[in-house]
């Protein structure tokens, strides 16, 4: 990251924030902003596409929501954008004239790059990219974030500061963010399908539906603060459950002969590729 370019400092005390494009990821985020009140509602501003849409959002959230991006842009100091990615471009050319050095713009549109920002921008304003994913819904989530070229460490740590409200933060090069899309971005749908076939297990061996998703679910959850918490490599906490001659492990030789773990991989692979077509 390069140190050129005007710094923004890691608090948003005065600072006044723009969320173009309110949809799920945006209003999640706009929710969490006031949750953990990182934000009052007068520092905040954001817009939709339709009327309608911004008059309901403003009476339930209490921010002032509308449909001009240039003047929510000009009022704030950070822009976040979360228009659909093949309008990130034309948002971004919409607002230039109301960017300046002096102002952080987030994306968080898969597949665009901070080099397209920054053209259509036409100037040194710091881009960050970042890469949410859904369980942000619950403050669970994890956001992969880089910066472009004009960015700081204070534009990055002000990044994560607005992403923690969500869950955690990773820094990573932007050569990895198609990577991190297929894996984090696209994963929870992975897991889900892997927590709902264990509910079905559960339900053909006898249980309830209910008792089997439940299990199934914080199974999965727990499991998860396992490897974050310990810190352990997953290998060592799956040989931890899984006893000589025991009932694991007789599982697990099913899952293998399955080809669970290959085609776990590939599907991350295979999504991580299609990240790719679409930056292209």
């Amino acid at each position: 990251m390069s140190d050129t370019g005007q710094a923004v400092q890691p608090g948003l005390s005065g600072s006044r924030v723009a969320v173009l494009g309110a949809g799920k990821m945006g209003g999640i985020l706009l929710q969490a902003f006031l949750k953990d009140r990182l934000l009052r509602p007068d520092q905040l501003q954001a817009t939709v596409l339709h009327r309608k849409r911004a008059e309901m959002l403003t009476e339930q959230m209490g921010v002032v929501v509308s449909t001009d991006n240039v003047a929510a842009a000009g009022d704030a100091d950070v822009i976040l954008l979360g228009v659909k990615p093949s309008q990130v471009p034309e948002v971004v050319e919409q607002i230039a004239p109301v960017l300046s050095p002096e102002k952080l713009l987030i994306s968080f549109a898969a597949s665009v790059q901070t080099s397209a920002i920054e053209q259509a921008a036409r100037c040194e304003i710091p881009v960050v990219r970042a890469m949410p994913n859904t369980p942000a819904a619950v403050a669970e989530g994890v956001t992969a974030l880089c910066g472009g070229r004009y960015c700081t460490a204070d534009t990055m740590a002000l990044a994560q500061r607005i992403f923690s409200t969500v869950g955690r933060t990773v820094l990573v090069d932007e050569r990895h963010m198609d990577a991190v899309t297929g894996l984090s971005g696209s994963g929870p749908a992975f897991l889900y399908i892997i927590i709902e076939a264990l509910a079905e297990a559960g339900v053909n061996v006898g249980l309830p539906r209910e008792v089997a998703t439940l299990l199934a679910a914080q199974t999965t959850l727990g499991s998860a603060r396992m490897v974050l918490e310990t810190g352990s490599h997953p290998a060592l906490l799956k040989d931890a459950v899984t006893t000589p001659a025991g009932c694991t492990v007789d599982g697990i030789l099913e899952l293998e002969e399955g080809g669970l773990r290959v085609t776990l991989i590939k599907a991350v692979k295979r999504a991580t590729q299609r990240a790719r077509e679409l930056a292209g």
